[in-house]
């Protein structure tokens, strides 16, 4: 039987260290993954981040917004508070946080701030000492709504997105052939990204081929940003492959 992704290309943009998970399953469905990385993460200095842990040594709670979050936070906490109640959004971050031996934690259904936030155990926080494990200017949805319930909310800001280096060219090239039939996005910041590296020439190629967001929301930016065909998909990155079987095997053929 053909396999659902046979015959198509698929651009796959996440951070060079996250990738994989994503490229396996769209081969394993028949398709061909193209890995161009147009998100970079990278460590904060420790040395900044001293008072931020000190914050979270005498914390009630801990909330880590994304994989990265666990794994850059995890880098520099090394053991959490035995009594911190731990939150995570979304299974992808529990499990890099089980990755360092956190398991006792609780998600929400969704897989974003709005969902963690309708957690019973976040509505009556005054009073409570909350850390936000994210990247270096995240969104202020969670902080700002859990200090207008009353809690005490500081940052441990412990990695930065930044567009890599890299030569566009032969993706261009590949492109103008015909040789990319999707692209997936996980960030609005990583589209942004992506159309600089294309540059000019390369952004009708980009806003003209079927663009997969695990995310309505980042699925909206893509809309606002000139992308024809936007798929918002079921989350992670078997929704991101769900998605694509399901548009490549229906009336796209």
């Amino acid at each position: 039987m053909t396999q659902p992704l046979a015959g198509r290309t698929v651009l796959v943009t996440r951070p060079a260290h996250q990738a994989a998970a994503l490229v396996q399953l769209i081969e394993a469905a028949g398709g061909v993954a193209l890995a161009f990385p147009a998100l970079a993460v990278e460590a904060v200095d420790a040395s900044q981040l001293t008072g931020a842990l000190t914050h979270l040594a005498a914390a009630d709670m801990v909330i880590f917004i994304s994989p990265n979050a666990a794994q850059f936070g995890m880098a520099v906490i090394g053991t959490l508070p035995a009594t911190i109640r731990v939150f995570a959004v979304g299974p992808g971050t529990a499990r890099a946080l089980a990755a360092h031996g956190v398991t006792d934690v609780i998600t929400p259904d969704g897989q974003d701030s709005d969902a963690l936030l309708v957690l019973p155990a976040l509505q009556d926080v005054a009073g409570k000492r909350v850390v936000i494990v994210r990247g270096v200017g995240g969104r202020p949805l969670l902080a700002d709504t859990l200090g207008a319930r009353g809690a005490q909310v500081h940052y441990l800001e412990c990695y930065r997105r930044v567009c890599p280096q890299a030569d566009a060219a032969p993706l261009r090239a590949r492109w103008q052939a015909g040789g990319i039939d999707a692209v997936t996005v996980a960030s609005a910041e990583t589209l942004h990204n992506l159309a600089a590296l294309m540059g000019e020439t390369g952004k009708p190629l980009l806003a003209s081929t079927p663009l997969f967001a695990p995310h309505e929301k980042i699925a909206a930016a893509a809309r606002r940003f000139g992308i024809a065909s936007v798929i918002a998909t079921p989350g992670g990155d078997a929704g991101l492959v769900a998605g694509l079987i399901n548009w490549f095997g229906t009336i796209h053929e």
